[in-house]
């Protein structure tokens, strides 16, 4: 059985709702648009000033980016599986197109990141922190270009 079978029950409940089509088509992109933008620009900017700002705003910047990258990599993941379950109610081809490959890179990224937090951190290791630092960064721009893929896929369904 392939992924869309087994999506297209929860598919063809959606479809049921009679939910209107622009909220279909959009929603994935509004809501990640957001999430990217607004949640993750803060989540980047805050982790850089732990970097580089004086120590008590750097402590501040360190709390505020570990309380929000957890929440932001949940949301990044839903949002992923929402835009696959999204594509398969338009009933559109899924796993084919440069933003799903940008999204699973970056989510990889990001799922790196975190694991690096958990395994790393405990020891202060300095290195472990610039590598963190720097692939978030990668992440965070792969994230632009993803959503500039995804603009581009909306607008040519």
């Amino acid at each position: 059985m392939d992924l869309v079978s087994l999506l297209e029950p929860i598919a063809a409940w959606f479809r049921s709702l009679g939910i209107p089509e622009p909220i279909v088509h959009w929603g994935h992109p509004v809501m990640m648009g957001i999430v990217i933008f607004v949640m993750g620009s803060y989540t980047a900017y805050a982790g850089w000033r732990s970097r580089i700002a004086e120590p008590d705003v750097a402590v501040k910047s360190r709390t505020d980016h570990r309380k929000l990258a957890p929440w932001m990599f949940l949301f990044l993941a839903s949002g992923y599986t929402g835009g696959i379950l999204s594509l398969v109610t338009q009933q559109q081809p899924i796993l084919q197109s440069p933003h799903f490959l940008t999204g699973t890179i970056a989510l990889g990224f990001l799922g790196f990141n975190g694991i690096i937090t958990i395994t790393r951190f405990g020891d202060k290791d300095t290195v472990w922190r610039t590598i963190h630092a720097y692939v978030g960064t990668v992440a965070m721009g792969l994230l632009v270009v993803h959503a500039a893929l995804g603009l581009n896929l909306g607008l040519s369904l």
